[in-house]
């Protein structure tokens, strides 16, 4: 394993200036390591077990790093596994790498032409610079986000900590049966309405997920992903590509922050306008993704004129109740919901 891994170690001397008190947020120190495939990558992880995590970008691992929300003692690079690389055609689906960069999801001919929805998603997470470094599988794996939690190790203490981070009371609900940190990941709604499946390889088997199984209600660890396996691709069928698709994000700042609210919808229109079907996905709002329900017994079968998109930005509206897990008021949250649903919708109706 050391000839095919590269390990870089953090002196002793370091590890105790970073345990000083100081202004700078300093990584805590651990073992870096490159594997070159994916059999490689999961053999290290079973030999370093509970001290080791994947890094793909690492956008946003190494900041919560900082924040000593993770303390791995030894990371495993996978922007050099080869296998989980590429985007293309294969078997009736649009196969994309997981450790293919968010910029190239976004710009990738394939992508724009097929899937326009993953194109506009992909391409408004974070800024340029994040983009260019962050993954398509970093983003289904991103953590969840609470205002209480993502901070720096001084701030929780002075709080107390939370029961996602060495706490046991979830300060957003005040008791400590469950935590409702939020998923905000951009690219997981519009998968979801595109009936995406994710592949898991870990030291035994790959498997495949639909990607409306993968998450969980459980904002201390959403996914169904075990600490071992490696997200190595995902897949959407060709067969949805006629579809129509859109998608939108509310943030506070349109140039880097992560999402308020997020709406994802696709539909399948016939040419005089009526609906044979139509699905919607929102997020940012509780721990995992959340289709929106009822909106066939509604749209199919009529015509998706503005009576009927008020019809489902009203239904959505009913479904959606945002915590205050976030910076901002969940009842202005709340209250977007019909505005970015109706906007999404009438995306459809020119796309």
């Amino acid at each position: 394993t050391a000839s095919l891994s590269h390990v870089l170690k953090i002196s002793h001397a370091e590890k105790r200036r970073q345990q000083g008190k100081g202004d700078v947020l300093r990584l805590p120190p651990f073992s870096y390591h490159r594997p070159v495939s994916v059999a490689e990558a999961t053999g290290l992880m079973s030999q370093y077990a509970e001290e080791a995590m994947y890094v793909a970008g690492g956008t946003d691992l190494i900041p919560n790093m900082k924040h000593r929300l993770f303390e791995p003692t030894h990371l495993i690079a996978l922007k050099g596994v080869s296998e989980l690389s590429g985007i293309r055609e294969e078997n009736g689906y649009l196969r994309i790498g997981a450790a293919e960069t968010l910029a190239e999801v976004a710009r990738n001919p394939g992508v724009k032409k097929l899937f326009p929805a993953l194109s506009d998603a992909a391409g408004h997470v974070a800024g340029p610079q994040l983009r260019n470094a962050g993954t398509i599988g970093g983003n289904l794996c991103l953590d969840t986000r609470c205002t209480y939690y993502n901070q720096t190790s001084f701030w929780r203490g002075a709080l107390g900590y939370c029961l996602k981070k060495d706490g046991t009371v979830c300060h957003v609900t005040n008791v400590g049966k469950k935590c409702v940190a939020a998923h905000s990941a951009d690219t997981p709604p519009v998968l979801m309405t595109l009936g995406a499946t994710i592949t898991l390889a870990g030291p035994q088997r790959k498997r495949r997920v639909p990607i409306e199984d993968f998450f969980i209600a459980d904002g201390i660890c959403n996914t169904r992903r075990t600490p071992v396996e490696i997200v190595t691709e995902i897949r959407i069928p060709l067969s949805v590509a006629n579809r129509r698709q859109a998608y939108a994000k509310l943030r506070q700042r349109k140039s880097i922050d992560f999402p308020l609210l997020t709406v994802a919808v696709s539909a399948d229109i016939e040419g005089d306008g009526t609906v044979q079907s139509i699905n919607g996905v929102v997020t940012a709002l509780g721990a995992r993704p959340r289709a929106l329900s009822g909106w066939d017994d509604l749209a199919v079968g009529s015509t998706l004129d503005a009576d009927m998109i008020d019809e489902l930005a009203e239904r959505a509206h009913e479904q959606c109740h945002p915590l205050e897990n976030l910076i901002v008021d969940a009842d202005w949250r709340r209250a977007m919901v019909p505005v970015y649903v109706r906007r999404v919708l009438e995306k459809l109706l020119i796309t």
